[in-house]
């Protein structure tokens, strides 16, 4: 990076938006002011990564930080300043026309292991837990389940068995979770406490984990 970039990219990190802050509380994609700061913070750092790493393409790997993002963008005038002022043009969420998604082929398509590693090199420290999605997982929390009505149920006196429309075996629990597997297998989107059955919070919460981990269902912002 110029020293003239890297002073933008600075102020860019710096940069202080209570009004997205009180939108993420207002809209209740987490709970606390502190929350809600982080994953400004960390849609800031990802804005701020892409930028100073020209030569690849990263996605965005959090639904959490991904709803930050869009707050911002809700919020036109400010979020069109920031982005000439720390970048030098409007940062679009996604290529608008042609040309931007010829640029962006041309561009090396980085794996989660190489956004992980020039995050730690570009901030000197790790990847924080926001970035990986199934930590957010608590009984509140709603999922999307993008193969209901293809995935089924299946089991034995001791253990059941999620499947998805390859045959493969997503999930194995416990009998004592049929109801619940039941559920999730054809219902779109529930929050995780919805889920039937005889299951704690904790049991509930575990379940869900395992299955955003493995990209089965997905956490809603």
């Amino acid at each position: 990076m110029s020293t003239t970039l890297e002073a933008r990219l600075e102020g860019a990190l710096a940069f202080s938006a209570p009004y997205v802050v009180d939108r993420l509380l207002k809209d209740r994609v987490v709970d606390t002011a502190a929350a809600a700061e982080q994953l400004f913070t960390e849609a800031k750092r990802y804005l701020v990564l892409c930028a100073a790493t020209p030569g690849m393409s990263f996605g965005m790997h959090s639904a959490m930080v991904d709803a930050a993002w869009h707050t911002f963008i809700l919020f036109t005038a400010e979020y069109t300043e920031y982005g000439h002022c720390y970048f030098g043009d409007y940062l679009h969420h996604s290529p608008v026309d042609d040309r931007a998604t010829a640029a962006v082929s041309l561009l090396k398509v980085a794996s989660f292991n190489d956004f992980e590693q020039r995050y730690q090199e570009l901030f000197g420290q790790p990847l924080p837990a926001v970035w990986y999605d199934d930590t957010s997982v608590v009984p509140s929390r709603r999922v999307i389940n993008d193969g209901a009505g293809i995935l089924i149920a299946d089991s034995d006196y001791h253990t059941v068995r999620l499947i998805d429309g390859t045959g493969a075996a997503v999930l194995y629990v416990d009998a004592l979770a049929r109801d619940a597997v039941d559920f999730i297998a054809r219902t779109r989107d529930f929050y995780v406490r919805e889920l039937p059955g005889d299951l704690t919070d904790d049991e509930k919460v575990g379940v869900v984990q395992a299955l955003v981990r493995s990209g089965v269902l997905r956490v809603a912002p």
